[in-house]
């Protein structure tokens, strides 16, 4: 048989499972998060509400990427510059509140979640 015409039987998934830990710290993250912008959203975001969708840390903990879900929609960039101007604050926030469980404070990088969007648009598209 030629080795050219070998084809792998197995196909590795290159998204690693998240670990417990994982887990619990991205859980633990987005609940100090959901309280930092509750609180602090008239300053980030005037006249818009701002939830925190989804939290994904690395698997050495020292990064976090956090997905915001932002009401109404419109302006969504303007609205996620300002809480990415603001992110050294946030982040100095949410150590304060997590430094009893967390011996490192991960870095944050904050991002769009736009399935809210993507469902209301398939939705609309299967009313009409």
């Amino acid at each position: 048989m030629n080795s050219n015409n070998i084809v792998p039987l197995l196909i590795i998934n290159k998204k690693a499972m998240e670990s417990t830990r994982q887990k619990k710290i991205s859980r633990l993250i987005q609940k100090e998060m959901a309280g930092i912008f509750l609180k602090k959203g008239g300053e980030l975001a005037p006249g818009k509400m701002v939830s925190i969708t989804k939290v994904r840390i690395s698997p050495d903990l020292s990064f976090a990427k956090v997905y915001v879900s932002i009401f109404p929609s419109k302006s969504n960039d303007t609205v996620l510059k300002s809480i990415q101007e603001h992110s050294s604050k946030i982040r100095f926030e949410m150590g304060q509140k997590v430094r009893s469980q967390l011996r490192i404070v991960p870095e944050i990088a904050f991002y769009i979640d736009d399935s809210l969007d993507y469902i209301d648009n398939i939705d609309r598209l299967l009313k009409s």
